[in-house]
């Protein structure tokens, strides 16, 4: 669980960390595979969300997923690329975020990915929170901390808490 002075001092920044899905790229699950190299080579991303014809979050797709076909016995080609569909080859198990307000799954979920994809409760694509995203905020909350809280260290409070008490009880 996160510390509420850090929670609050974050969320005070009022910056959006979501990226508003018409500002991502993303490609259709029954694109072909050269398309979406195309698509990836030119926006210079490694992995973008994949959807469907109605706008929901299907998965994802990366280079490397793209790369791992046109690798033959005899080198490397493109000519699969024209006849496979993203479809075949995403990831589908991504976590995905439906509570933009859940600070805690979203720092979770980006240890190990740089975007978390931000859909509504009907698995609709709403944009992506980034790594890059909440590296802002806390840089903002490393910069504003101390203007809202003072931070002792545990042992200081420990301390602080039994003077208290001895002045107390004398």
């Amino acid at each position: 669980m996160i510390d509420k002075p850090i929670e609050t001092v974050m969320r005070e920044s009022k910056r959006d960390i979501l990226i508003p899905a018409d500002l991502v790229a993303t490609v259709n699950e029954d694109n072909n595979l050269q398309h979406v190299f195309l698509v990836l080579t030119k926006i210079k991303y490694a992995k973008i969300p994949v959807l469907d014809k109605q706008n929901h979050f299907k998965g994802l797709v990366s280079l490397s997923m793209i790369a791992e076909q046109m690798l033959q016995d005899t080198g490397i080609t493109t000519r699969p690329l024209e006849s496979m569909k993203v479809k075949q080859v995403m990831q589908k198990k991504v976590p995905t975020i439906y509570e933009r307000d859940n600070l805690e799954a979203i720092l979770r979920y980006l240890e190990d990915e740089n975007f978390l994809p931000y859909v509504d409760s009907n698995n609709e694509f709403k944009g992506i929170i980034t790594r890059r995203e909440i590296f802002k905020e806390l840089n903002y909350l490393a910069h504003n901390f101390s203007k809202h809280y003072i931070a002792l260290p545990v042992y200081m409070q420990s301390k602080q808490k039994l003077a208290g008490k001895a002045s107390v009880s004398s």
